[in-house]
């Protein structure tokens, strides 16, 4: 777990259970003094970087793992055994790994896998009706807009932050959807709405907080986008990629989505 994750826990812990420093540092498994830090900042202090040293597997992960994937639902008989994979990485992809590197690999990412997709497969059959209470949940998206600048056409981005319940919205238009645009309109929005969503704000995967897309709703943020979240306090909510935000709400609610033919 990264620091970062870390701090948004104990701070949202003492947030939203009053839970004491004693109890936080039991509970994460740290002294009492990072609790403290967790209090003071949402950022932890700078410490000497420490020089991580590279797997012999690194290039060789994303071939192992699509392997694994297969498997899933291949026959029993046509799955990879540790010597099949090590094969194909010698005669496919010129790789060579020792078998005992290449079987303490296995032997863990074997069941992640598994779990991966479990998990996903639940997501996407799951259905969860929507319902909002007032303050609990709003949601946010950038838009392409143009706008007149000194009589000149330009293409611009609407950042959106708008309350479930009631619908009300804040708008700010922005040159980038960049990081920096991102968070402004989420501080704007706060102002001006008067507080913060006690529950989650629900996004698209916007490339200001996500730096990669995993499996079902997991995601890996961005340092930054985690410490803008935990200093102003609340969670976020990752729509499932492919499946458009409409139609994820009307799934929900177990409709489908009206069709609208263009009379010509």
């Amino acid at each position: 777990m990264q620091r970062v994750e870390l701090f948004e826990l104990i701070r949202r812990d003492r947030r939203l259970e009053n839970t004491s420093v004693r109890g936080l540092a039991k509970r994460y498994g740290v002294h009492r003094r990072v609790v403290r830090q967790a209090f003071d900042s949402a950022l932890p202090p700078e410490r000497k970087a420490i020089e991580v040293r590279r797997s012999v597997l690194e290039q060789a992960k994303g071939w192992i793992d699509e392997m694994l994937r297969v498997d899933l639902t291949a026959p029993p008989k046509q799955r990879h055994t540790n010597k099949r994979i090590m094969e194909r990485l010698r005669d496919e992809y010129d790789f060579v790994v020792a078998y005992t590197t290449l079987n303490d690999y296995l032997r863990v990412r074997r069941p992640q896998i598994r779990e991966e997709a479990e998990r996903a497969r639940m997501l996407t059959e799951g259905m969860v009706p929507q319902f909002h209470r007032p303050g609990e949940e709003a949601e946010v998206d950038f838009a392409e807009v143009w706008v007149r600048v000194d009589g000149k056409p330009m293409a611009c981005q609407l950042f959106t932050l708008r309350l479930s319940y009631s619908g009300k919205a804040v708008h700010r238009v922005f040159s980038t959807s960049g990081q920096e645009a991102f968070m402004q309109g989420h501080v704007d929005a706060f102002r001006i709405l008067g507080g913060i969503p006690t529950r989650h704000i629900r996004y698209d995967n916007l490339k200001p907080a996500v730096s990669q897309v995993c499996f079902g709703r997991s995601r890996v943020e961005s340092q930054r986008w985690v410490a803008f979240r935990s200093h102003y306090g609340f969670d976020a909510f990752y729509c499932r990629p492919g499946v458009p935000r409409r139609k994820c709400q009307l799934a929900r609610r177990g409709k489908k989505p009206s069709i609208h033919r263009r009379r010509h």
